[in-house]
């Protein structure tokens, strides 16, 4: 079968394959991460779920973060085992600072078989009107939204928007980097190959 296509009602029929974009740091990623991006599989329309790593998020400090190769590393080691995640560096390649509608611009050129989806917190689209070039991305984009404490909202009109309920761990890249450096353990928060690696590696100390 071709990539982006998959087969519907058992009649050789195809269409789109739909892609989920969970746009983010990842520094480090986290078992909150992963239920999330799990959840957002399990109950929506998406077949697969990309996390894309982003080199630095224009919105955010950088000087906190690792090396990109090494946050991706870290994300590799976190979906090996599940066959519908996959990490994207594609904003590696991309002009910096990287800018979410740049970012889907590419890929639909590169991959016109695909239908992509945006993955994000109320808290981000509560914040969407910095976001560059935002009504497009609204417009033109299906958007995946799982609910945060403290960020209600009343989803913009027109836009093409999925509300979950998904269930929400209160950690953070921040606080675990926060333990780290205060030298306290951190296993149970990240999956164990990436606990290890990070460990190993003496990351974030």
């Amino acid at each position: 079968m071709r990539s982006g296509l998959k087969a519907e009602g058992g009649r050789g029929q195809l269409c789109l394959m739909q892609i989920g974009l969970y746009f983010g740091s990842f520094n480090p990623i986290h078992i909150g991460h992963l239920i999330i991006a799990n959840h957002v599989l399990q109950h929506s329309e998406i077949d697969k779920l990309w996390f894309v790593l982003t080199p630095h998020n224009p919105l955010k400090d950088a000087h906190t973060l690792l090396n990109e190769y090494d946050r991706m590393h870290l994300v590799e080691l976190a979906i090996r085992d599940n066959p519908k995640f996959r990490a994207s560096g594609v904003e590696f390649r991309l002009p910096k600072p990287t800018y979410t509608i740049d970012t889907l611009t590419y890929l639909n050129e590169k991959f016109p078989l695909e239908k992509f989806h945006v993955v994000m917190g109320s808290d981000s689209l509560q914040n969407i009107s910095r976001w560059k070039n935002y009504e497009q991305l609204l417009a033109q984009y299906p958007i995946i939204v799982y609910r945060r404490r403290g960020f209600e909202m009343t989803p913009p009109s027109g836009a093409r928007i999925n509300m979950l309920e998904a269930p929400l761990l209160d950690i953070s890249a921040s606080f675990i980097r926060n333990e780290i450096k205060a030298g306290r353990s951190v296993r149970y928060l990240l999956p164990d190959a990436v606990w290890q690696y990070v460990d190993e590696n003496r990351y974030f100390h």
